[in-house]
């Protein structure tokens, strides 16, 4: 079937792709076109079907992309089955401009979990014997943090706002399950109180910075069925004081903490992580801090170059010990992060999000919602090096144009 937005007027000689009903063309068909009658002369699916074609070519700016798809317009026409010209700048930043970036990041999520899911099938049905073992392992670890966009700082026009966006990163697929745009860091806290949702928390362990370590923001998640973990500093300061005079008091008993150790050595550096684990302040916090199970000390040593530093961090949550023990609490606290390193890093420095000059209002929050779902669909198929393989998809569109129009579940990753 071929796509069934496009004009049939012309016949085009060499076989043309065809768009599967789960893929991720389909799940940009449902969402909401802003744009008048008269400004939809190419379909939004179609273009951001382009960008995404031209951004894992290689491309990180709407211009760059306009002139890689010229460079092959004959064949990739022939490809999509496509009479027409391709769309201008005016057009792809008209169709940006009038679209929800949240619902692009959330048909991206759909697609790429059902394939996950899918693939998850199917390796069951191939295993014997396979067990579920220990409630800890359905509990979805879910890191929330914020990002500027930093090419849409200190504009000051009408129609070019300043930038963050919220996401929800599922730190061990890689796939953003949520994300919503904002106006600047002041907001971040109210953006992450609307974000929960009961059906996204429920079942999920979210972790965050101090920014969110308050106390009606881990009530809504315990609420909804989640978790929380977060790290208290000196924006809750008698919170952090009296955890930190707790594991310092020599008088507590402490053969009621538990404890655990990492040791990680390479390229000249060793790093040391330590953590203490306490149920024994959980009645002086239960009025306010909903459900709190466990609190907890992470000290952190690093010795790189004959220098030695050491951080001490302190935190709570209302993961209970069977579910989460030592070992398991100082492991998400570090996966944690991987929302900076395997997201937020990988957005500037392979897609050049912070160097786009794309400001006009909702168009940066949209090319970002699609750049994260390139880095889920590229942890999907198991990609190591993005910026190696964008050279490779360069030379074979029609791969790119294959993901972009196929039934993910279909690629083992």
């Amino acid at each position: 079937m071929d796509l069934i937005t496009f004009s049939q007027t012309e016949q085009i000689k060499q076989e043309s792709l065809t768009v599967e009903a789960a893929s991720l063309y389909r799940a940009f068909e449902e969402v909401k076109d802003g744009r008048k009658k008269k400004g939809r002369r190419y379909p939004l699916a179609f273009i951001l079907t382009l960008i995404m074609l031209g951004k894992m070519a290689g491309q990180t700016k709407i211009k760059g992309i306009i002139k890689w798809i010229k460079e092959r317009k004959k064949e990739l026409k022939e490809m999509l089955n496509w009479p027409k010209d391709f769309p201008s700048q005016k057009a792809y930043t008209n169709a940006l401009t009038q679209c929800d970036s949240q619902e692009i990041a959330r048909a991206l999520a759909k697609v790429i979990i059902n394939a996950r899911s899918a693939k998850q099938v199917s390796d069951q049905m191939n295993k014997e014997n396979n067990k579920d073992n220990g409630n800890d392992d359905k509990l979805v670890h879910t890191a929330m943090d914020g990002k500027a966009i930093r090419g849409t700082m200190k504009h000051e026009k009408e129609g070019q706002p300043e930038v963050c966006t919220l996401s929800l990163y599922d730190c061990e697929t890689g796939i953003i399950v949520d994300q919503k745009a904002y106006g600047s860091k002041g907001e971040e806290r109210a953006v992450g109180l609307a974000i929960l949702h009961p059906a996204l928390v429920k079942g999920r362990i979210i972790t965050t910075d101090a920014l969110h370590s308050y106390r009606e923001f881990c009530r809504f998640v315990h609420m909804y069925g989640g978790y929380y973990l977060t790290i208290i500093k000196n924006n809750n300061p008698a919170v952090r004081r009296d955890i930190e005079e707790f594991f310092s008091d020599e008088g507590i008993d402490r053969k009621k903490w538990q404890y655990h150790k990492t040791i990680q050595k390479g390229h000249g550096r060793l790093e040391v992580r330590e953590i203490w684990t306490s149920t024994q302040m959980n009645a002086y916090f239960a009025d306010d801090w909903t459900g709190i199970a466990q609190v907890f000390m992470i000290r952190r040593t690093v010795k790189e170059k004959g220098e030695e530093r050491t951080v001490v961090v302190y935190g709570i949550t209302n993961l209970p010990r069977r579910k989460a023990d030592a070992k398991r609490l100082l492991e998400l606290n570090q996966k944690h992060w991987y929302v900076e390193n395997r997201l937020h890093y990988r957005r500037d420095v392979t897609l050049g999000e912070d160097a786009s000059q794309v400001r006009i209002q909702g168009a940066p929050a949209v090319l970002a919602a699609l750049n994260g779902g390139i880095l889920a669909l590229s942890d999907f198929l198991g990609v190591k090096n993005l910026a190696e393989q964008m050279i490779h998809y360069c030379a074979q569109p029609r791969e790119v144009l294959q993901l972009l129009l196929g039934d993910l579940s279909m690629y083992n990753g």
